[in-house]
């Protein structure tokens, strides 16, 4: 496996060895040992999401004590991932990082506490999977607006498909990290 620091403390890209022949391919998606090595962190739960093309899903957070760090892959069709640094004394607070994933590049995205998470849905019935760190907390669950003047997200997409609870999403400028 090949792992890519990115210029945001503590995002990584994780490239799997992918062994292909005329049958098709293997690969180890996940190895507890090794990605608690890598990243510090036990997963707890797994999510998997369908989406059509268009749809975007995000920018989701939970709030202290019941944060979450995430693995991030696409097992069918792909997205465009985007995370905001929430973390009050990082150098990137409040600045975005986004990268597109596949079922084809096959390539994960480990995110830490203190970033929101969304991402847009590039194809019709695009399937993600993701691996929390701690469990579901409906209380602490939280969003920034998708589209925020000032985190400025180019999403690149025309009349994305949204739900009511994101478009009703914190703007930036009013949020108080926690993080």
């Amino acid at each position: 496996m090949q792992i890519e620091k990115t210029s945001f403390d503590g995002l990584l890209i994780i490239k799997p060895n992918v062994y292909s022949d005329d049958r098709g391919y293997f690969m180890e998606s996940y190895k507890q040992k090794v990605y608690e090595k890598l990243t510090g962190v036990s997963f707890v739960q797994d999510n998997e999401s369908r989406s059509q093309k268009g749809v975007i899903r995000g920018l989701h957070f939970q709030n202290p004590p019941f944060a979450q760090a995430k693995l991030i892959r696409v097992i069918s069709g792909s997205i465009l991932d985007v995370v905001v640094d929430l973390r009050k004394d990082s150098k990137t607070f409040g600045k975005h990082y986004k990268l597109i994933l596949t079922s084809e590049n096959k390539q994960q995205f480990f995110i830490p506490e203190g970033y929101a998470h969304g991402f847009l849905s590039l194809e019709d019935n695009t399937i993600i999977l993701y691996k929390c760190s701690e469990y579901y907390h409906k209380e602490s669950e939280d969003a920034l607006l998708w589209n925020d003047e000032i985190l400025n997200i180019n999403w690149e997409v025309d009349n994305p498909i949204i739900t009511e609870k994101d478009s009703n999403a914190k703007k930036f400028s009013i949020f108080e990290s926690p993080f």
